[in-house]
Order: structure tokens, then sequence, then C-alpha cells
């Protein structure tokens, strides 16, 4: 099988169709396009999500944090605390696990969330450290978004650009190799990408404004998000690519290793669904805090997933191995 998430209709097949035993508490379950669990509290709700760090063993403990609370954020909910697993290799010190947490610890600073808890295990199951994260999160019941009330003409928006986290991982994973072939500006300007990873403020505000739909833009790439955000709100989704937003650096990376930007893991960047009233309310106030923002296409009375290139419409084909895999693969041969 190839290296990255299960294809959507594998995960279909053989993890979702494999669940059945299903609970009245749980109203925001396992889906394709949803980050999130989400659970019946009473007045609140509690929302949930996992996620490990594969793709990496650069910053892995800060990258591990911001993952898990950048899916709680896509429900507008505020990240409470985190469940932290980390199993390494047999050739990991005790260095190396005390910088693993120094990092976590930065990240959950940063995001104001306690890790409350978690497993720390040395195995020969793995060949280099592999962390796994649960963010718990609440929101009033009252404030649950329901992507099912989108209507044609509704904007679909995405902070940041596109490629953020991919581009920070590979300059630093294949920083000597890049040398030379970039400026040490855009080289620069790539691996600080890294610092730009997490969507929590967005989530929260955007949550807070009332949006329709939110959903944090990993791995597939923009392209990926929209595709799976056009599943759960079931209606077409026609995007622009000129108006998706992206770095000089991670133009130029893309280039260099003949991959897909728009299919690049892309976390940091949150993609939005909201009536077009609001797209204005939501500028300024993404605006106030330094986050950009841009419209990069709208809901449609059809039931395709496009994006319109300067040579036509092209329908959006379902998300597969991120191009972070290809660069790496190629690189480290």
């Amino acid at each position: 099988m190839e290296i990255g998430k299960l294809p959507n209709d594998v995960l279909e097949k053989i993890v979702f169709d494999n669940i059945k035993n299903k609970r009245e508490e749980v109203l925001v379950r396992s889906a394709v396009g949803e980050d999130n669990a989400i659970m019946d509290f009473g007045k609140d709700v509690c929302v949930l999500s996992t996620d490990p760090i594969t793709g990496t063993a650069k910053d892995i403990g800060y990258l591990a944090i911001h993952i898990s609370c950048n899916d709680v954020a896509s429900s507008g909910a505020e990240p409470i605390g985190v469940l932290m697993t980390i199993m390494a290799p047999p050739s990991t010190t005790e260095d190396d696990i005390n910088n693993i947490m120094k990092e976590a610890g930065i990240a959950a600073s940063e995001l104001n969330v306690e890790i409350m808890g978690g497993h720390t295990e040395i195995t020969d199951a793995v060949n280099r450290t592999v962390i796994s994260t649960t963010v718990v999160g609440k929101l009033p019941k009252g404030e649950l978004i329901d992507p099912t009330i989108t209507e044609i003409g509704d904007k679909v928006l995405m902070t940041k650009w596109t490629g953020i986290e991919g581009t920070s991982i590979i300059a630093k994973e294949i920083k000597d190799s890049l040398s030379g072939k970039i400026t040490k500006e855009l080289l620069d300007e790539a691996i600080g990408l890294g610092e730009k990873i997490s969507v929590v403020k967005e989530g929260i505000i955007c949550g807070n404004i009332g949006v329709k739909y939110m959903h944090d833009i990993t791995e597939g790439g923009v392209l990926g998000a929209v595709w799976e955000a056009g599943k759960v709100i079931e209606k077409g989704i026609k995007i622009y690519e000129p108006s998706i937003p992206m770095k000089a650096s991670t133009k130029a990376i893309s280039k260099i290793l003949d991959i897909n930007p728009y299919r690049l893991i892309s976390s940091g960047s949150m993609l939005i669904v909201a009536e077009n009233e609001k797209t204005d309310i939501i500028e300024k106030r993404l605006g106030e805090e330094g986050i950009k923002v841009t419209v990069i296409g709208e809901i449609i009375d059809d039931n395709g997933i496009y994006i319109e290139k300067g040579e036509g419409l092209e329908e959006i084909e379902p998300p597969s191995s991120d191009e972070l895999y290809t660069a790496l693969s190629i690189n480290t041969k």
C-alpha cells in the first residue's frame, strides 16, 4: 500500500464499515472530512481528535501537540488537554525523550493546553520515533457547527497559505540538498513556516462568528481538503487555482522537486465555508489577529468538486499519498 493515510474509499470499506456499535451520546463520529468526534456532555459537548506524527523526525514534540489541537479547533472548540503516546526505537537516548517533551511543553504553553498523561515506550516495533496525540476540547452545545446548512453561493475560504507544514518539513529534512538551488532567504522562509502551523486561533474566532464548516488542511493538501469538504456538506464546490495563496518558498521548492503544492500537507491552514455576508467579518476579525484569509471558491449547484485553472474546469480527484512522501523518498535514496 502507498505511504500515508489510507485512501478514503479503503478507509470507508475496511475501517468505517467495521464500526458497528453506536452510542446515542456520540453526536459526530468517524466520517471522511470530519476532523473530530463529538460527544454529548449535557450543556457542553466534548470534542476529541487523535493524530500521529510520521512524516518527519524534526520538531516532532512541537508538531504533535499542534496538529491534534488544530483538528479540535476546526469544530470551533477550545483545546483543553492532551494525551501523548511516544513509541521510540532502542537507539533512543534520554536526551532524545527530554528534547521531545521540551518541544511539546513549548507548544502546550503556546496553546494553553495541559499534557494530561499518555504513554512512553522504547520498542523495536518502530525504526524511528512515532508520536500520537489525543486532544480533548469543549464547546457549548448551542455553538455546534452544522455543515448540512451550507447553501449554494456560500464562500470557501482558507487561512494563510497552501503547503505550510510540508514546505517546512521538506526544508528542514533536506536542507543541504536544497542549498544552492534556492536562495538562502527562501530557504529560511520555508523553515520558518513551521512556526505557522497552528489554526487554533482562527478556529475559535470563526466558531464564534458562526461559520458553516471548517476543516484543518492536512495530508492531501488544499485539494484533498476541498474534496473531503464536498463529501461532508454533500454539495458541489468550485475553487479557483489563481486565488489559492502560496508562499514563494513553497512555489520554488515544489518546482525543484516536481511536486504539486496543492497536494502538499498544509497544517496551519484552515478551510472555511461561510455565507457571503460573513466573509468581510471573518477577514476583519482574523486580520486583527494578523491571520491572512482568502476567498478561494464557492458552493455550487452541482454535485461535482472542481478547480478552475487557466485552461478551464478540472474535476478534483480524491486525495492519495501526500506529496511530502514523494519529496522525501526521492531525496533520501
